[in-house]
């Protein structure tokens, strides 16, 4: 048994520990990193993947398994480029952009101008920042590029390179990725998806139909989209390239309030069961809706720099069915069999964005602690990621004390019973503590170490991540204890 006698714990780590942290140990990556990268672009390592289709698989389960009706789908990539004029992405989908001359830097007006507020805050000129966000809001929401640029000039805003204020006139960049489709003679211009939300909508009757849904169901799918992003920052939180989890709950028109407030209530729930804070989690009311929607919030989470949109909850009305009816010329209503009429129905909109979620429990998990332990001779400082167990990279690690003695083969024995259904890593490198040490940098919940004692009664000393405590079982219980806490289940009945 562990004694621990000082056991603290803070996350004092900056964005630049987190970031260092995700690289070294193999969850991210710049992408084409020996060709110097590619601005916002990343890939993901064994750990980094490995933690993302866990998060999937549980956002899947909660979706799919847990609601008897909702269903799935995973629609293309390239839709046909008038989905994108229905949706309004082809002629809106843009934000406001503006260079400085002196350093040709382009940055996106709301950001630069958002930052110039944060530093008058820090000046403790708080109304003044107050009202220079509300006056840009206002210019955002009417489009006035015009007075947009008025706003950069008379604030005095400056360029954080060049330290000077020579912009060029504010104007809007389209947000699509195009590319040609078909012979080079008579192409097609077509667009990666900037969103998969429209791949469900233009889905809705073939799913209504083949999958016998009723009114209320929900059509939920995960798969990447691209923006050209203008400026692109603060790692995986805003990329070019990323992956999204939607749902789109189709309901009567009527009764949005209700299922708006349900599904806030059903996805605040899903954070607390991956053990986000209260005090971390932040609800944003739009104040200022789209065009499509009659109500929206947004889920944050305070990352190292700030709150920062997580996901959206929007009440989108008939917006879309409406608008892709209209264009497509074929009509999308629903046969309602209680109410004999044909209406064409309200959406509910949850939407996720995975990239944000994996750099969310990176950012939770990263945990420094002060700790004195006995039993590891561990004293001063430790740092660990404490992961959820069902989402961890790896579920446990097999360890023999010695590579010899018979203690590998019967570590390796172990490892062979447990594969088929854990991801397991064997290590027999370096001393115990250090190999502790490893796993504890990338999360793994259990490590199993067999020792002299195992050769005598089959029994293994486990030691857990969190608590440092250490105790030993039999071998025919290892299965048992790591089905029983690290698998998604866990997870999935608390909701």
């Amino acid at each position: 048994m562990c004694t621990t006698k000082d056991y603290s714990t803070n996350q004092n780590n900056t964005f630049k520990d987190l970031v260092a942290h995700a690289q070294a140990y193999g969850f991210i990556y710049p992408s084409s990193e020996i060709y110097d990268g590619l601005q916002a672009i990343y890939d993901y390592g064994p750990y980094g993947i490995a933690l993302k289709r866990n998060i999937q698989n549980f956002w899947w389960q909660s979706m799919t398994q847990l609601h008897q009706n909702i269903v799935g789908i995973d629609a293309a990539i390239m839709m046909h480029p008038t989905t994108w004029k229905a949706s309004g992405h082809l002629d809106g989908f843009t934000d406001p952009m503006v260079d400085n001359k002196d350093s040709q830097k382009r940055y996106r007006v709301d950001l630069l101008i958002e930052a110039h507020a944060m530093q008058l805050t820090e000046q403790s000129k708080s109304l003044e920042a107050k009202a220079l966000i509300e006056t840009m809001e206002t210019y955002l929401q009417e489009a006035d590029l015009i007075g947009l640029d008025k706003l950069i000039q008379t604030s005095n805003i400056i360029c954080p390179v060049s330290k000077t204020a020579n912009w060029t006139p504010v104007r809007q960049f389209n947000l699509m990725f195009s590319t040609q489709f078909g012979a080079q003679n008579d192409a097609t211009t077509v667009y990666l998806r900037p969103e998969t939300a429209q791949g469900i909508f233009v889905n809705f009757l073939n799913v209504q139909k083949t999958a016998r849904m009723k009114i209320p169901f929900g059509i939920a799918q995960i798969g990447k989209a691209f923006r050209n992003e203008i400026v692109a920052r603060q790692f995986t939180f805003r990329m070019r390239e990323f992956e999204q989890m939607e749902m789109q709950f189709f309901i009567q028109p009527g009764t949005e309030k209700e299922w708006f407030d349900y599904w806030k209530k059903t996805r605040i729930a899903w954070y607390k069961v991956l053990g986000i804070p209260d005090q971390k989690i932040h609800i944003h009311p739009h104040k200022q809706l789209a065009h499509y929607a009659a109500d929206a919030i947004d889920i944050e989470y305070n990352f190292p720099f700030g709150f920062k949109e997580i996901e959206g909850i929007h009440s989108r009305t008939d917006f879309d069915l409406s608008k892709h009816e209209q264009y497509a010329k074929k009509k999308l209503h629903y046969f309602d069999p209680n109410s004999q009429k044909h209406y064409i129905p309200y959406v509910i909109e949850t939407s996720v964005g995975l990239d944000r979620l994996v750099l969310m429990l990176l950012s939770n998990a990263l945990i420094n602690q002060k700790v004195v332990s006995e039993s590891e001779a561990a004293h001063g400082n430790r740092t660990l990621l404490k992961l959820p167990p069902p989402l961890a990279p790896i579920k446990a690690a097999i360890f023999p004390l010695l590579k010899k003695e018979g203690m590998e083969e019967k570590a390796l024995a172990i490892l062979d019973m447990l594969k088929y259904d854990f991801p397991i890593v064997y290590e027999a490198n370096q001393s115990i503590g250090k190999r502790y040490v490893r796993q504890d940098l990338i999360g793994t919940p259990y490590c199993i170490t067999v020792d002299h004692q195992t050769l005598e009664d089959e029994t293994v000393t486990i030691r857990e991540r969190d608590s440092m405590e250490q105790y030993r079982i039999t071998i025919d219980k290892i299965a048992h204890l790591l089905h029983e806490t690290t698998n998604i289940k866990s997870l999935l009945v608390q909701l």
